[in-house]
């Protein structure tokens, strides 16, 4: 049954991802203004997103199915639940805002750290290290990628924000031509404020993550903080938000300064999962490679 389970699994994700790739197409020529406006590629797209997830969800709870246990003690797990956790975010907020432009960022984004992580990093069902088994590593992963999630929003709205404030620079028709596409977008203030908010939201989940974090370092190690690479890290990205938050808020930072800080913040966040998870050694290497 584990390998009926697995064997589900991988097919429901590598569907998912066929499901992604065709709603990317249809935001990136919605967005290029390329297509009629009639056709609304990019309402199709977003439906077409929301089936991509759903069997995503599918792939998910079957892995943790064949694993008897919550899905994401390797490389290959943290990248379908992270990724995962991403598209929710991006379609419930989408709810509340109209956000599709950010879709071909999004799915993009999730459709390559699922073929990488698919190709490169799949690993076999295995049981879960001594230190992992806990409770802890439900609540703690958990949030910290539903950080992920908010963090990721904030990039793809803080680079089409500097994009946007190109556009309206823009001195002269050949420039204004070349940015035209951006006309679809929401103005750079607006872009600002959507991004401000969510990583708000992603700074509390990831201040929560640090604390849950050291609170289960010490029942699983006698010790709060033990400087491993990995908690570095993670204090590293709560301190670059911090810092955003603290800039933009009492001085006064506006505009591309602020919206740089943010992405640095989301590049922190892919280089903690990426190559602090594969290159460097610790109490916290569970990539599962070998």
């Amino acid at each position: 049954m584990t390998d009926t389970y697995s064997q589900f699994s991988v097919l429901s994700l590598y569907s998912a991802m066929g499901l992604y790739a065709v709603a990317f197409i249809l935001f990136t020529l919605d967005l290029s203004g390329l297509a009629p406006a009639k056709l609304r590629l990019a309402r199709i797209g977003l439906s077409i997103t929301w089936l991509g997830f759903a069997l995503q969800v599918i792939a998910t709870v079957l892995r943790g199915l064949a694993a008897s246990r919550v899905p994401w003690a390797n490389m290959y797990e943290f990248a379908m639940t992270g990724t995962l956790m991403i598209m929710l975010v991006f379609l419930i907020v989408n709810l509340k805002w109209d956000i599709r432009y950010l879709g071909a960022f999004i799915t993009g984004f999730v459709l390559l750290a699922l073929g990488i992580s698919a190709t490169r990093y799949y690993v076999e069902v295995v049981p879960l290290p001594p230190a992992l088994q806990s409770y802890w590593l439900v609540i703690h992963v958990f949030v910290a990628t539903l950080a992920t999630g908010f963090f990721a929003l904030g990039f793809a709205l803080s680079l089409a924000q500097i994009l946007q404030e190109r556009r309206e620079r823009a001195t002269n028709e050949q420039q204004a031509a070349r940015w035209a596409w951006l006309s679809r977008l929401p103005n750079s203030v607006n872009l600002e404020n959507f991004a401000y908010r969510l990583i708000i939201v992603g700074f509390v989940l990831w201040t929560f993550t640090l604390i849950a974090g050291a609170v289960w370092a010490e029942k699983a190690w006698g010790r709060y903080w033990g400087w491993d690479v990995k908690e570095v890290w993670t204090f590293i990205i709560w301190t670059i938000f911090a810092g955003y938050l603290h800039a933009r808020s009492t001085r006064g930072w506006r505009g591309s300064r602020s919206a740089v800080l943010a992405m640095i913040g989301f590049a922190a966040v892919v280089f903690n999962f990426t190559v602090v998870n594969i290159f460097f050694k610790g109490l916290h290497a569970y990539s599962g490679l070998s």
